[in-house]
């Protein structure tokens, strides 16, 4: 999970849950069970919920209208691609931790496996919602989980790349699963989340990722890098996007504590209001 620190995107004012394709794009807004979308079309994109107590909450996994994959926006992604200068050579503090992949082939889990308690994320690493909820909570989710008080399993989507275009969310989790067997799941996942580009660059380039990777000491090998460039592990990517479609997930982020949803209200984008949402699940 990201932790606080250099490297976050400034919001302003309510976050944005935005999918983009050509000229138009649409926004989903989430308070508790009361969803609002908008959508403007002819080539000007607004995404508004201005209401006082709303916030956008997740980002929608229902594909637009129509999807165009044109030659703008392939020059604009590679323009707006992160660069090393993004990544600064000090580092957030990375926890090692243990991960290890379930026996149904999607499901990662990072922890104590005989933890009491598991809390599940359903996130896709273009979704600055999911950023927003792993800076906000990565500090006391990591430090429960080293405690051994719960366990966090990931299921890994990558829809908002056929939402917005590009290939960054697949390349994202291929090298997540490259990091699993590498051992550095628990780091680069920190990291993707720490270092997250806007949501419509397509910035999880496959040297971005590399970068990335570097700043976790031991996972750069040949192994890992060929895995990386090569997309070893696309089978993986698309079976896990099949598993959070299956899920019923809506969106991301998706959270359920030992098997229960919780709802996506404001209280899970702070550190003090999931804090509370945890305890309610006897998880201190």
């Amino acid at each position: 999970m990201g932790g606080s620190g250099m490297g976050t995107r400034a919001t302003t004012g309510v976050d944005k849950a935005v999918r983009r394709n050509g000229g138009e794009a649409a926004c989903i807004g989430r308070t508790g069970g009361v969803r609002a979308g908008a959508r403007r079309r002819g080539g000007v994109a607004a995404c508004a919920a201005i209401v006082l107590g709303v916030l956008l909450a997740g980002c929608d996994s229902t594909p637009p209208d129509r999807v165009t994959h044109t030659a703008t926006t392939t020059a604009t992604a590679a323009s707006a691609s992160p660069t090393g200068a993004d990544v600064p050579s000090g580092g957030p503090a990375l926890t090692d931790l243990p991960a290890r992949l379930e026996s149904d082939g999607t499901t990662i889990t990072m922890g104590d496996p005989s933890a009491p308690h598991t809390l599940s994320v359903y996130e896709d690493p273009r979704c600055p919602i999911c950023e927003r909820f792993e800076q906000a909570n990565a500090a006391q989710v990591l430090a429960l989980t080293k405690a051994g008080r719960m366990r966090v399993q990931y299921t890994l989507a990558s829809f908002l790349d056929r939402n917005l275009g590009g290939g960054g969310s697949k390349r994202a989790v291929n090298a997540l699963r490259a990091a699993l067997d590498a051992g550095g799941f628990a780091q680069l996942h920190t990291l993707v989340y720490q270092y997250q580009p806007p949501e419509t660059t397509d910035g999880f380039t496959t040297a971005y990722l590399l970068q990335l990777a570097g700043q976790v000491p031991g996972l750069r090998s040949a192994t890992f890098d060929a895995a990386v460039r090569g997309q070893t592990y696309q089978d993986f990517v698309d079976r896990s996007e099949q598993a959070f479609t299956d899920s019923g997930a809506q969106g991301t982020p998706t959270l359920k504590i030992d098997g229960k949803s919780v709802p996506n209200t404001d209280a899970i984008f702070t550190a003090a209001g999931f804090k509370q949402v945890l305890a309610q699940h006897g998880i201190s």
